[in-house]
């Protein structure tokens, strides 16, 4: 466990051979020193903040969302539900690759850019923070403010899930600026 506390960018995690709850306590360890307890956690001088869930900062949903995936599920009915109970080994590999992106310590070709994305009906404005070489993306969102950054998500860039075709497309009608 101890060994992924010290795992540097662009090393992996050792996460195979710990149980659940190891693992866990592992990756905790990691969110709580990048994100959750940085104090300095921002990017382009904006402070980054996990979303808010009915007013209150939901950290322990970003840990998850940062350590599982969405899957589509079949309820006893038939109807298909997404859930995010499955634990992502890709995902959680690279929980310690966070913070150096986002202190733009990484000296891998990255591009950071901000696109419209039309999601639940509205248009809304991602800013993504994309290493080409590792095949990695971070996604942040612009307060409405404009003076700080909502926490969206970081993983590794599967086929089966768009890829690296669906940054692309992102890419290609990027805005003007990075907002």
């Amino acid at each position: 466990m101890a060994i992924n506390y010290i795992k540097r960018y662009n090393e992996l995690l050792e996460l195979n051979h710990l149980n659940e709850r190891d693992r866990k306590i592992s990756l905790k360890a990691i969110f709580d020193r990048d994100i959750a307890d940085n104090q300095n956690f921002s990017f382009n001088s904006k402070i980054i903040r996990p979303l808010k869930k009915e007013d209150k900062i939901d950290v322990e949903s970003l840990f998850k969302h940062l350590t599982y995936k969405t899957e589509d599920e079949t309820d006893n009915k038939g109807k298909v539900i997404q859930t995010r109970d499955f634990f992502d080994f890709e995902r959680s590999k690279r929980l310690h690759w966070i913070l150096p992106h986002i202190e733009s310590k990484i000296p891998d070709v990255i591009n950071v850019f901000s696109a419209i994305n039309r999601i639940r009906g509205k248009d809304i404005i991602r800013t993504y923070i994309h290493n080409v070489k590792e095949n990695y993306i971070i996604i942040l969102e612009p307060q409405r403010s404009g003076q700080d950054y909502y926490f969206i998500t970081a993983y590794y860039l599967e086929k089966k899930y768009g890829g690296l075709n669906m940054i692309k497309n992102k890419y290609k009608n990027k805005l003007d600026e990075v907002l």
